[in-house]
């Protein structure tokens, strides 16, 4: 055992060992009896390949590069593909990120596009493909931009030819429904095909916040009629919405404060935690029903484990495993009836779901209903270091202003070769994440790891707003975006140095997003820490509620902040960019240079504001990223990068990493 000062700990996670293994597979399915998934390729681009399990275990890329399979739709994306094999051959339809379009493949070809290119400002963009072979269509969500201007945009549910004739044809996209609601969902069909339900929701509600489920009846030539609202309310939140195989309709909504799942509007298991969570991409899927009445859930409170739920007698009987969390992507062997295929023998006891744990990253799982039986078929954790390194992390619950509660996840620094010397306390870096309406999965993060394995501690706070605890926990931050977040992450950074866990001189924050914002705002109306980390962050909120972002968030300050119109002083009081002479400590700025969300004009603007003030700092750029870093050797100058400020400021000893040019 080596004694050496935290910080100066020798790691074998390296940062490009920590950007090879960014990102997790996501948006499983059933194709035939093949289990399919997106999977990241951080090396080629950080673009997003499809991957196909043979019946023989065997994994392979489907796509090679350049393709990259990944939706536009929101600016976040959502379900990208669909799949099935009928009459012995297969067919996938995919979105093309480069240019958005609609392509069909078949195995031996190459995919051909069925939609055609807009050069009307965003252009057309899809999301949630369902395959309709019998009508020879496939339906999607349709995002349609109308004009230059990122909130000149109309959605609608839409079918689209999968003979090609829409390629060069705007015409031949045949439109479900009108576009009388802002957003929508991906419809899903009754067992006999008969009905379609959809979620729906408007400005300035974001979709945690209010939406409503619309149902309409289907034609036999695959027209729909008038829909009606049947559940929900701007002040009620539906995550998801399926069918049972009974035909009786499915959702989870939080009308009780918590997202519960009701099926033809009654409670089937009430309990305080979630069967839902925030509906950031289209497709995301926290249940899924089986063949034999039962569903497939997601659930838990501030975890989320993977079940099977009996809507009889409200029983959940959860997965044994080593996996603490599961992401909300779930497919079911032969659910779906939309093909007009029969169900496999056998079908419906295969469930597909993506798992992790604090000892292993997101891997592809699949469960035998039949047999209650687990295993890992895909994407399977790997090794690539002694997991003695990997950091132990510790469930905590702070006391923050009026003492409410405060979740959080603490890494303390760890390292199976090294202790610190005497009495000396670690450096510890609050990690304040995105959405603001987002939370901290408890899963192994090999950027956490980087940093802990030498000597640097992490506290992953789920400040008022997160979810997963709660309708009421997430509402703590309505018009209070920029003080109860930062309250909160001060309340456990010095609660931390109190309780002598941490070196109260050696605090830092860091966070990407809207924790972005939450780091810019801590160091303009905080002292607690002396340094701090700011990723592609929002920054000015006059600007940002004036265009300055895309549309599905161009409302959200409404509830975060209040309404422009109503508190416009306060959207001057809160934004870092309007206090940068308040900031009096080093720090570093990361932004991708695409980034149509949080653009760079609003970091840009907070440097120009900070010039000639003797403030050290750093402002790292890069092309061809957008909103969140996929390419491996940004992901690898973004982590030395922030190695490099902690160890200038804190006085570490850091072996082998670049030093970060500060200026001032």
């Amino acid at each position: 055992m080596r004694i050496l000062p935290y910080g100066a700990w020798p790691s074998p996670l390296d940062a490009a060992l920590a950007a090879a293994h960014d990102g997790r597979p996501e948006y499983v399915g059933f194709v035939g009896d093949e289990v399919w998934w997106t999977a990241p390729r951080p090396a080629e681009g950080g673009r997003r390949t499809l991957v196909r399990r043979r019946e023989d275990g065997t994994e392979e890329s489907v796509l090679p590069a350049p393709w990259n399979v990944r939706s536009r739709v929101h600016e976040y994306g959502g379900q990208p593909w669909a799949g099935e094999v009928r009459e012995g051959r297969t067919l996938v339809v995919f979105v093309h990120f480069a240019d958005q379009r609609l392509y069909a493949w078949e195995p031996g070809g190459e995919p051909r596009p069925l939609t055609p290119v807009s050069r009307v400002g965003g252009g057309l963009r899809w999301a949630e493909p369902r395959l309709r072979p019998g009508l020879g269509e496939v339906w999607c969500v349709l995002e349609e931009f109308t004009g230059e201007g990122p909130t000149e945009v109309r959605r609608v549910l839409a079918a689209v030819p999968l003979d090609g004739s829409a390629a060069g044809d705007r015409g031949s996209v045949r439109e479900l429904t009108d576009d009388r609601r802002r957003f929508v969902t991906g419809a899903r069909l009754s067992p006999d095909g008969r009905r379609a339900a959809w979620l729906a929701w408007d400005h300035p509600r974001m979709p945690w916040d209010g939406t409503r489920v619309l149902v309409a009846e289907v034609g036999a030539d695959g027209t729909f009629g008038e829909p009606a609202v049947v559940a929900g309310g701007p002040e009620e939140s539906i995550a998801q919405v399926e069918w049972s195989t009974d035909g009786c309709l499915l959702y989870a909504s939080d009308r009780m404060g918590w997202w519960n799942l009701y099926r033809d509007h009654h409670p089937v298991c009430p309990r305080e935690e979630e069967f839902g969570g925030p509906l950031w991409k289209l497709g995301h899927r926290w249940f899924a029903p089986l063949t034999d009445g039962t569903v497939a859930v997601v659930h838990g409170r501030g975890a989320a484990a993977l079940g099977v739920l009996d809507l009889e007698t409200g029983e959940v009987v959860d997965v044994a495993g080593p996996w603490t969390e599961f992401a909300p992507t779930l497919a079911v062997h032969g659910e779906t009836s939309e093909s007009g295929l029969p169900p496999a023998v056998g079908s419906g006891s295969r469930v597909v779901a993506v798992g992790a744990s604090p000892r292993s990253a997101h891997e592809v799982v699949e469960l035998d209903t039949r047999t209650g039986r687990a295993r890992v078929i895909g994407a399977a954790h790997d090794d690539t270091v002694d997991p003695a390194h990997y950091p132990e992390p510790q469930i905590r619950v702070f006391t923050g202003p009026e003492g409410r509660e405060i979740h959080a996840h603490v890494y303390p620094p760890h390292n199976p070769g090294c202790v610190a010397p005497g009495a000396e306390l670690p450096p510890y870096v609050i990690w304040a994440h995105g959405g603001p309406t987002d939370r901290s999965p408890l899963v192994l993060d090999l950027e956490i790891a980087y940093f802990t394995s030498r000597g640097i501690g992490v506290a992953e706070v789920d400040y008022g707003g997160s979810t997963g605890y709660g309708r009421a926990y997430r509402d703590r931050l309505r018009g209070q975006w920029g003080v109860v977040d930062v309250e909160d992450c001060a309340a456990v950074a010095l609660a931390l140095a109190d309780e002598g866990t941490a070196d109260r001189g050696r605090l830092a924050i860091r966070g990407g997003s809207a924790g972005g914002w939450t780091a810019a705002a801590s160091l303009t109306g905080t002292d607690v820490y002396a340094c701090g980390t700011i990723l592609y962050p929002v920054l000015d909120l006059t600007a940002w509620a004036t265009g300055e972002t895309h549309d599905f968030e161009s409302r959200y300050l409404d509830t975060l902040v209040g309404p422009l119109d109503e508190v416009p002083a306060r959207y001057l009081e809160r934004s870092p960019v309007e206090h940068a002479d308040r900031i009096g400590v080093p720090f570093l700025l990361l932004q991708g240079l695409d980034d149509v969300i949080c653009p760079p004009a609003q970091a840009e603007r907070l440097l120009a504001r900070i010039a000639g003030r003797g403030v050290p700092h750093a402002y790292l750029a890069f092309e061809g990223e957008g909103h969140g870093f996929r390419r491996a050797e940004t992901v690898v100058r973004a982590l030395e990068a922030e190695l490099s400020l902690y160890a200038q400021v804190f006085g570490l000893r850091v072996p082998g990493v670049p030093t970060l040019e500060l200026a001032k």
